[in-house]
């Protein structure tokens, strides 16, 4: 394994109702990675190709390994029937303009790290199609707020709200300091994240992304499951 041993960085985290070794073929696996790993899109299978495969140094008894790019996961288990999965990001480039994304990408792992969760405890073995939408200049709390899920309680507890047009109730799945992830059960049970990074002096207005994982839906809901989003996303973030 390398000695890189990044401190003081970022640390996200999941812990994951699951084995040791299916939480290790999750992040191995091709196959099961399509299935949690970002959004449908024509990158991403360079992406997992590049993250996951290309340059990459693994230590498969300690179910750790360093991804390219320098973030290190570690699969450990924690209690019966647990595992925690964690990422160790990488230091700063040192490079200002790679450096300005780093808390954008931070972000963008710990709504991957719950898709993670989500698939292994709730979803394994099952295809997902997912939506994206993403804004440089609305705040993700803003978005959480305009989509009436301010007041989603504790992760674990029960919801209720109209998203887009669409009367939907779920379980709320977690929340950190910049995101909210629920259960949406009208979407087969499906997932969805709002995320992004706070105020800063290089995007003071914040930064959001949705991301709607489907399972089961046929093409006619999951088209116009992408409109009625479109057309919220666009007539709330400006975008």
């Amino acid at each position: 394994m390398s000695d890189i041993q990044p401190t003081g960085t970022p640390r996200p985290e999941v812990r994951v109702a699951t084995t040791v070794d299916a939480a290790w073929r999750a992040l191995r696996d091709k196959d099961v990675i399509r299935q949690w790993h970002g959004w449908q899109s024509g990158e991403l299978e360079a992406e997992i190709d590049s993250i996951y495969f290309t340059d990459v140094t693994e230590d498969i008894e300690t179910h750790t390994f360093l991804a390219n790019g320098g973030d290190r996961f570690e699969v450990r288990g924690d209690g019966e029937g647990f595992v925690r999965v964690t990422l160790v990001r990488a230091p700063l480039s040192g490079d200002p303009e790679w450096d300005a994304y780093y808390d954008d990408v931070t972000e963008g792992w710990i709504s991957f790290l719950h898709q993670l969760r989500f698939a292994l405890e709730r979803k394994p073995g099952e295809r997902r199609r997912t939506l994206f939408f993403g804004d440089r200049g609305t705040y993700s709390g803003t978005v959480i707020e305009r989509l009436g899920l301010a007041a989603a309680s504790e992760p674990g507890s029960r919801y209720t709200a109209t998203l887009a047009g669409e009367s939907i109730e779920g379980e709320v799945w977690f929340r950190s300091e910049h995101q909210l992830g629920v259960t949406v059960d009208s979407w087969g049970e499906g997932l969805l994240i709002i995320a992004g990074t706070g105020p800063s002096t290089t995007e003071p207005a914040g930064t959001s992304m949705a991301l709607l994982s489907t399972y089961q839906l046929d093409e006619d809901a999951y088209t116009l499951l992408g409109e009625r989003w479109s057309r919220w996303w666009g007539d709330n973030t400006g975008k």
